[in-house]
C-alpha cells in the first residue's frame, strides 16, 4: 500500500536562492573583515591626520617654537674659487656641511654666483641656508627649527619630506577610502537599517555643503 503523500520536489529556483544567500553572507563577511582589520590597521593614520588637521588649524597655539641659530664657518678655496663653476665641489660641500656642521634635510637648491655660494636645506619644520663667499672659503650658515608641531604640520601636508613620505600619504589616502566603502558596503547588508543608514549619510552630504556655503567665502 502506498501513501498518497508525494515527497515535495524543490522549485525550480531554490538552487538560485540559496547561492544568492550565500553570496550575501559571503559579501557580509568579507566587508566586515575588511572594515575591521583595514580600520586597525590604518588607526594611527587616521589619528595622525585627525590630530595635525586641528594643529594645522590653529597654528597660532603654537607660536614662539621657533628657533633661530647662526654659525659661521671656512671650507677649503679651492672648492669654490674655480673659474669653471662646473668644477665647483657640490658634493664635498654638501658633506661638510652635514658632517660638520649638524645639518639636516634634503638640498633644495645649490646656486652659484660671481661672488658667492648659496645652498639651502629643507626638511619638515625644518630649514638651513648657506651662503659662502667664493674667494676666500668662509661662509654663514643660519638655521631655523619651527618646532615638534611644525614638523608634524608639514608631514600631514607632505612638505618638504621626500618623495618615500608621500608615497605613504597615497597609500593611507587609498587605504582611508577603502574602510570607506567597506563600511558603506556593510550597511547594504543590513536590511533593517539599510534605508536609514543611507538617508543619514546623504542628510550629512547635505550638511556638509550647506557648511561650506555658508561659512566658506
Amino acid at each position: 500500500m502506498t501513501s498518497s503523500k508525494e515527497p515535495l520536489k524543490p522549485t525550480a529556483d531554490a538552487p538560485g536562492k540559496s547561492a544568492k544567500q550565500v553570496w550575501k553572507k559571503r559579501g557580509a563577511a568579507w566587508s566586515r573583515w575588511l572594515h575591521l582589520y583595514l580600520s586597525m590597521l590604518s588607526f594611527f593614520v587616521v589619528l595622525f591626520f585627525s590630530v595635525t588637521g586641528l594643529t594645522l588649524n590653529h597654528a597660532e597655539w603654537f607660536d614662539g617654537q621657533q628657533a633661530e641659530s647662526k654659525r659661521t664657518g671656512t671650507l677649503p678655496a679651492i672648492w669654490v674659487n674655480a673659474p669653471d663653476t662646473a668644477r665647483i665641489r657640490k658634493l664635498e660641500i654638501v658633506e661638510l656641511l652635514r658632517s660638520k656642521y649638524g645639518v639636516k634635510g634634503a638640498m633644495s637648491d645649490f646656486l652659484v654666483e660671481d661672488d658667492q655660494c648659496s645652498v639651502s636645506f629643507k626638511g619638515p619644520g625644518y630649514s638651513a641656508d648657506a651662503f659662502i663667499d667664493r674667494a676666500a672659503g668662509t661662509f654663514k650658515l643660519t638655521e631655523l627649527r619651527l618646532g615638534w608641531v611644525a614638523v608634524l604640520n608639514d608631514l600631514h601636508k607632505g612638505r618638504d619630506s621626500g618623495p618615500g613620505w608621500s608615497w605613504l600619504i597615497d597609500i593611507s589616502a587609498v587605504f582611508l577610502v577603502v574602510v570607506s566603502l567597506s563600511g558603506l558596503a556593510m550597511l547594504f547588508f543590513l536590511k533593517n537599517k539599510r534605508v536609514r543608514g543611507m538617508i543619514v549619510g546623504i542628510v550629512g552630504g547635505v550638511i556638509c555643503y550647506l557648511l561650506y556655503w555658508l561659512l566658506v567665502p
